[in-house]
């Protein structure tokens, strides 16, 4: 399959798209969706086992269409689809409805699994399916007020280990970057909800004390039990988070900890002769329980050399941020580079940037034009070089043609119009749903208010506006990531 390592052959997998699922109508049979991420250690055990079992390969191939995707390469099929967590394993109708599934799944429990998915299919399957494209999400609940928001925000803070919720357990940036905000209005509370999270994470399982960088999560509320793959945007977004705190705080053990990170992503993901850095690197448990020592005899885990337009932009604000606090003059050649690179690879006059490099790659997701339109104004900031805010210009332009809600304001994750013939022979199942993502909501606000300062189009505001009310009555269902909201506000001078 392009763009995933399939570690077993067994199974006769199918990339998503039309094809597919016409061989699901024609053929009656329903569909076996497998979601899963190179880098994920419980993929690859799946992979290895249940997938390699040829009884359970033989019974998916003859009773299933199988349809394997990457979920770093179609993050809004993953979005739509995922149950639970990766691996997901989930069982649709050939109209693209979710029958039902979960995640990791073993081979003997699969065995029984294929059995009651198809008794169950066979008995309802003469019944017409809605049209799932009529399907519309639960009418957001009255907009709730910034203290409301505000308890929300805070209320799993782990006063006991850092961080925010039980388990597992992930590094929040919103709640914490909500706090630090409001930390420098002379509020002692929230500084130690930051030092206290910063000091769990750096210092912790969450942290490779050996190669640098963080893990994407934790199994436990105390960070002891990391899940070991390391993800470029967990990185980015904590080296800046990092250096933000030191800066704010004083205290050098953040610069610190954001450099010897920011040393890892150059080390390990950076290409360091055309720039750009790949998107993960996979967990492996027995080399990163390892000692220096140790190590140096293991092969390390591998690195996936993708460059994902998201976080590719992503990793060039924070490097163009750190490159500041370092007065570091390489890191931001590097970092311009880079950005320089992807958007080569990835842009498209009149038609935003695809989601990665390569031919072949989903066009036209929110996610990608919202940081690569913040990227290029972090570079206009640094440089002064007007092809940079141009650049941000002509990407705001197509997202609002394609994404924008004129009813109900904001932006939906998807672009709503051929980008060019055929492309959207994909727009099958749940993908004929568009969704409407909180957080890149939250954040294009603010990318707007940016724009409109360095462009001097008010438009620009009135979009940041909108945006922002349209995310205000979501708010309350977000938990923690409600703070998202509360930062844009803030970012508005509205509070």
């Amino acid at each position: 399959m392009p763009g995933f390592n399939v570690l077993s052959s067994a199974v006769d997998w199918l990339p998503w798209g039309a094809a597919a699922f016409g061989r699901a109508r024609e053929e009656g049979k329903p569909i076996l969706l497998s979601l899963a991420a190179s880098w994920c250690g419980s993929c690859r055990r799946m992979d290895d086992t249940t997938y390699a079992d040829p009884l359970v390969a033989t019974a998916i191939n003859r009773r299933f269409i199988p349809i394997r995707v990457d979920v770093d390469d179609r993050p809004d099929l993953s979005e739509r689809y995922t149950l639970g967590g990766w691996p997901t394993t989930a069982f649709l109708t050939p109209e693209g409805e979710i029958l039902g599934g979960g995640t990791f799944v073993a081979s003997e429990r699969m065995r029984t699994v294929i059995d009651q998915v198809c008794e169950a299919y066979a008995a309802s399957g003469e019944r017409r399916v809605a049209d799932i494209a009529e399907t519309q999400p639960p009418a957001p609940g009255p907009a709730a007020s910034d203290v409301e928001l505000h308890d929300l925000a805070f209320a799993t803070f782990d006063r006991d280990h850092g961080g925010f919720g039980v388990e597992p357990k992930f590094p929040l940036m919103a709640p914490l970057r909500l706090a630090l905000d409001l930390s420098t209005d002379a509020a002692p509370s929230y500084r130690e909800m930051v030092e206290a999270s910063l000091d769990a994470m750096g210092w912790g399982g969450l942290y490779d004390g050996v190669d640098g960088g963080f893990f994407r999560y934790a199994a436990d509320r105390r960070w002891d039990e990391p899940h070991t793959e390391k993800l470029l945007e967990t990185n980015a977004a904590l080296v800046r988070l990092y250096l933000d705190a030191g800066a704010a705080y004083g205290l050098t053990r953040f610069t610190e900890r954001a450099a010897d990170a920011l040393r890892y992503i150059q080390t390990w993901l950076a290409d360091p002769v055309d720039g750009g850095w790949a998107g993960s690197q996979c967990a492996a448990d027995p080399y990163y329980a390892a000692d220096a020592a140790a190590r140096a005899a293991l092969t390390p885990p591998a690195v996936r050399r993708v460059l994902y337009a998201d976080g590719n932009a992503q990793m060039a604000s924070a490097a163009l941020h750190a490159a500041a606090v370092f007065g570091d003059d390489g890191l931001r050649d590097f970092a311009l580079k880079s950005l320089e690179r992807v958007l080569l690879a990835c842009y498209k006059p009149g038609q935003g940037v695809a989601h990665a490099a390569g031919a072949g790659r989903v066009r036209g997701l929110f996610g990608d034009q919202a940081a690569m339109i913040a990227a290029n104004l972090d570079a206009f900031e640094t440089t002064s070089n007007v092809v940079y805010e141009m650049m941000a210009e002509e990407l705001a332009h197509y997202a609002v043609r394609t994404m924008w809600d004129e009813a109900g304001g904001g932006f939906f994750d998807r672009a709503g119009e051929p980008r060019e013939p055929g492309e959207h022979a994909g727009d099958v199942g749940l993908l004929r749903q568009r969704l409407k993502p909180f957080m890149h909501n939250c954040e294009m606000s603010h990318t707007l208010r940016r724009l409109a300062a360095a462009s001097g189009d008010n438009e620009f505001t009135a979009l940041a506006d909108r945006t922002l009310a349209a995310m205000a009555p979501l708010a309350a269902a977000q938990g923690p990531l409600a703070a998202g909201y509360l930062l844009a506000v803030r970012a508005a001078g509205l509070r």
